[in-house]
């Protein structure tokens, strides 16, 4: 049987990987959060409690045991990672950390691998208070490939959507538009890329099992993009209300998706390692007409 580890395993698409290797017989799932939240796993699960930011707790909670695979959606930091290195040393057959589109500045072109290159980040070490979320993603993806003795898989996703999406980026959006309130949007003819969580956890659990071969570095996003201006659009067609879309906003009206250039990824590594995407205008727009329907009962 395998033994595999995931790092926050209770809500969105960590939660829904834990659902995926749930139904691999041959796959033994032990999850560790800070039990602070509760889950819907039963007796299908391990459960092992420890603040993931106190290196000896953590080590304490995982024990000796040796894990074919360490799922990580929790680390944010190099000091984060550095205990992943040291924790996990000669215990892990395979770790795959949940990066994110952050680690690269937008550009006009799709952003490949090779954009944001962690083996030859210089290191340095701090947390969550000393460094950005970028900066933090980027060492993260550096001090685990360039210090850990064991094969890592970094998976770069973009902002994730989904109806259980409970930083309820898109939710912000057609809540804005149904009220009337304005929606602060630097430029709209921004293109980004987006990815459903059951799509995310889809891409995970691949990665863990016929993806095994993939190291370093790896996008993972819906195949297309759109502007968010067409963000804006559809929700106008769902809605039926007309946006107030301003350049500049008070920081409450503010699009969590106000990029102000084009940020999109190339996923060419991950297709051709026989990973197939879904299509973005195949599912954005019965997204946010399922989030409409929702929104408004509840008005």
């Amino acid at each position: 049987m395998k033994k595999v580890l995931v790092l926050g395993g209770t809500r969105f698409f960590g939660k829904r990987l834990v659902e995926l290797l749930l139904q691999d017989q041959d796959s033994e799932v032990t999850i560790l959060t800070r039990g602070l939240t509760e889950d819907s796993f039963g007796e299908h699960v391990t459960r092992l409690a420890a603040d993931r930011t106190d290196e000896a707790a953590l080590e304490q909670a995982v024990g000796d045991t040796v894990w074919d695979i360490v799922y990580d959606n929790i680390c944010y930091t190099p000091d984060e990672a550095a205990a992943a290195v040291r924790i996990w040393a000669g215990r892990a057959k395979r770790y795959i950390l949940t990066s994110s589109l952050s680690v690269y500045d937008p550009q006009p072109e799709a952003l490949a691998e090779t954009d944001f290159d962690p083996w030859h980040y210089p290191l340095k070490s701090g947390g969550k208070t000393d460094i950005s979320y970028q900066e933090g993603k980027r060492q993260a993806e550096a001090v685990l490939l360039q210090t850990a003795d064991f094969p890592v898989a970094a998976v770069r996703f973009p902002i994730v959507l989904g109806t259980d999406d409970y930083t309820r980026r898109l939710h912000f959006h057609i809540e804005h538009v149904l009220a009337g309130r304005p929606v602060g949007i630097p430029n709209p003819q921004a293109e980004i890329s987006f990815i459903r969580s059951d799509e995310a956890a889809d891409f995970l659990h691949w990665l863990g099992r016929e993806g095994s071969a993939v190291t370093g570095p790896v996008n993972a996003c819906s195949d297309g993009t759109l502007t968010i201006g067409g963000v804006i659009s559809i929700i106008e067609q769902i809605t039926g209300r007309t946006a107030i879309v301003q350049s500049e906003a008070a920081e409450t009206d503010q699009s969590p998706f106000g990029i102000g250039a084009s940020w999109f990824m190339d996923t060419a590594k991950a297709r051709s390692a026989g990973f197939s995407f879904l299509s973005l205008s195949e599912w954005f727009t019965e997204l946010v007409s399922s989030l409409t329907h929702s929104l408004r009962q509840d008005q």
